[in-house]
């Protein structure tokens, strides 16, 4: 398979950035899919069992993810974690893959630890809008949207971390190399 891709990667830069351009979109997204339903199953899991861990967030977090926000009884550990490493581990997932699959790099080890730091600040993003979405699903008066809240909400917020991870790889941490 990993030729077959290889083939495929050379004759796309031989047709041009913008065919390559195109191809590497294709192959984020492919990868992207195997991140989300790593996350999906993830997030359900956790947050089926750590629901009844009511430790209430402090700090700073505390300051963000607000009951107005996220809905009443969920400002806990139980109920913020779940979307926090569910989001992390798809993500380390999806970048690693990505470096090695869909841009071909040979980066330094120290740019995954930027990449992290990064990843920290979106996910912290992601899952406040995740809780919000959340949030909002389960007021909804529809059996299935509300059974389905932890699905949606992470469904959207990978679409937001697609737009922001895409071009964040690929212009920043796996600029062309020697492989590609």
């Amino acid at each position: 398979m990993e030729d077959f891709i290889k083939k495929i990667d050379e004759k796309a830069t031989a047709k041009g950035k913008g065919v390559l351009l195109l191809w590497q979109i294709l192959k984020f997204l492919v990868v992207s899919c195997m991140a989300t339903i790593i996350q999906l199953v993830l997030v359900n899991v956790l947050h089926n069992s750590m629901k009844n861990i009511t430790t209430p967030i402090t700090g700073f977090l505390a300051k963000i993810f607000t009951e107005q926000t996220m809905g009443v009884g969920n400002t806990t550990w139980g109920y913020i974690l779940p979307w926090f490493l569910s989001n992390l581990i798809a993500n380390i997932y999806g970048y690693i893959q990505n470096r090695i699959t869909t841009f071909r790099s040979d980066s330094p080890w120290w740019c995954m630890v930027i990449y992290i730091f990064l990843l920290i600040a979106l996910i912290l993003f992601s899952t406040w809008l995740q809780g919000v979405i959340f949030n909002a699903c389960t007021k909804v008066d529809i059996t299935l949207v509300s059974k389905l809240a932890p699905t949606i909400a992470a469904m959207s917020a990978g679409t937001l971390q697609f737009v922001v991870l895409f071009p964040l790889q690929k212009y920043l941490f796996f600029k062309k190399t020697s492989r590609e």
